[in-house]
């Protein structure tokens, strides 16, 4: 690795470091990080596992999806709004995901939570790309050393204030920032990686919610 931070995989191609050229966590840098989402279950999943993989690392995260996906009706927010203390039993006993209560009550009421965003939003994909930062707000270069500076962002502090004082819970600024990136509100792709461009191009085409 450069200090850019830029791997070359095994096909040729320059790539974001992290993925450490593991096959399951390639094809997540590949094919679905910053790539922009505009579904509300997908965001709703996106933020919920985020505050999931908060003291843990995301490739954890990434490997039990499916598995927190079958215990939470595949994020469908309003299925998961409705749960109960029997469900947050069984979460507890199921070893396929994170077993931490805390956490998994925090899914249900951001469930209720989310509810209330939708219906005064018109979706959740409104409320959150309407904090898009702008071009401003945004380095000249996304390169390693950026990111590791930038754990938060202001924007990620003002999401993160405002989904707090909305009753949200598990949405810190800096699980807020990973959101952002993962849903595609930020390109932090580095510079020279070959999804940046790609990944540009999909923000560009993109019709905002």
């Amino acid at each position: 690795m450069s200090a850019t931070g830029i791997i070359i995989g095994e096909d040729g191609r320059s790539r974001c470091h992290w993925h450490a050229n593991l096959p399951d966590y390639l094809r997540y840098h590949d094919e679905e990080w910053g790539r922009p989402v505009t579904d509300d279950i997908r965001l709703f999943e996106k933020i919920c596992l985020e505050g999931f993989q908060s003291g843990l690392s995301w490739l954890t995260i990434l490997r039990k999806r499916e598995n927190f996906r079958a215990a939470f009706a595949g994020f469908d927010f309003h299925k998961v709004a409705l749960f109960g203390e029997g469900d947050v039993a069984r979460c507890l006993a199921d070893a396929g995901i994170i077993r931490h209560r805390g956490k998994i009550v925090s899914t249900v009421n951001n469930a209720k939570r989310a509810i209330e965003l939708r219906d005064e939003f018109g979706s959740l994909a409104h409320y959150f790309w309407r904090y898009e930062p702008g071009h401003n707000e945004r380095p000249a270069v996304v390169d390693r050393e950026h990111i590791v500076a930038n754990p938060t962002t202001p924007t990620s502090v003002v999401i993160s204030k405002d989904l707090k004082k909305r009753g949200w819970t598990f949405v810190g600024p800096t699980t807020v920032y990973a959101f952002m990136q993962a849903m595609g509100l930020v390109n932090d792709h580095l510079e020279g990686c070959f999804c940046r461009p790609e990944v540009e191009a999909m923000r560009t085409a993109l019709v905002r919610p």
